[in-house]
């Protein structure tokens, strides 16, 4: 485990380089013993700060929920991280693109909660009863720290990620909330346009087989920390489309058939 001193620095690097637009260099590169604890330890210092700093907690977010992001990144489970107030964006709005260093957008299903999930033994059936509804959302992710290494050209590595708040930076929901029981959310589909064009396709099943499995997961996760997910959380369930980038003057339309559409464009 990292000391507890660095674990604070790296958090207040990351804090300055979100505000600052500066992106660093990889953790994982600087401390090469750094572990997937260490990552979340940072990422809890991290959300300290932004307490401190008067930002609140809305719900949570869940990565690398897909079997290839998985194997790309060399673990076996979903990595998360929290969804702080200030990340949460009017669909069918402009987005200022000086919110983010190098923005890329993916294509989820948020879960609402109307009563608290506590793990351990958290299953499918217990998330969809504890969810309120379910709407349409896209996640907008960055890099405060570097995907790629900016002399060896290196991939991030997972420990980095998880410092990073999962990548997380942004989330906007629209389209038509539905019961969880209303549709098999495993059908769920989407098409996901950038400026007129359609970039990417998928499945809610792409998500661990059925977009609650992963909420499920996360209840669980955080158990053992005293932590559970809370009535009116907001549950990103992880991503059905690989990350699409995005610039200053793309519009994104994702249409999501039944469940209506989700659109803003980056300014």
């Amino acid at each position: 485990m990292l000391p507890h001193d660095t674990i604070q620095a790296l958090a207040r690097e990351l804090r300055q380089a979100r505000g600052t637009r500066t992106p660093l260099r990889h953790f994982s590169a600087r401390h090469p013993g750094m572990t997937i604890e260490d990552g979340y330890a940072i990422q809890r210092a991290w959300v300290a700060l932004e307490l401190a700093a008067g930002r609140t907690i809305k719900g949570r977010k869940i990565g690398l929920t897909s079997r290839a992001m998985q194997l790309s990144s060399q673990i076996t489970e979903p990595d998360y991280a929290p969804l702080m107030d200030d990340m949460f964006f009017a669909a069918g709005g402009d987005i200022p693109i000086e919110r983010f260093i190098a923005p890329r957008v993916e294509v989820e299903l948020a879960f609402i909660l109307n009563r608290d999930l506590k793990g351990p033994g958290i299953t499918v059936c217990d998330v969809l009863r504890a969810t309120d509804y379910v709407v349409p959302a896209i996640e907008i992710i960055d890099a405060r720290i570097e995907q790629f290494d900016r002399e060896s050209g290196r991939p991030r590595k997972v420990f980095d990620t998880i410092s990073d708040f999962a990548a997380n930076a942004g989330i906007v929901m629209g389209g038509r909330p539905v019961r969880p029981d209303a549709v098999d959310l495993r059908w769920v589909g989407a098409m996901l346009h950038k400026n007129g064009v359609i970039e990417e396709t998928g499945l809610a099943a792409g998500v661990l087989g059925h977009p609650a499995t992963g909420v499920a997961w996360l209840a669980d996760k955080i158990a053992p920390y005293d932590e559970c997910l809370k009535a009116g959380d907001v549950v990103l369930a992880g991503s059905f489309t690989r990350p699409t980038p995005a610039a200053a003057g793309d519009s994104f339309h994702v249409d999501y058939g039944p469940l209506g559409s989700v659109a803003f464009r980056f300014v």
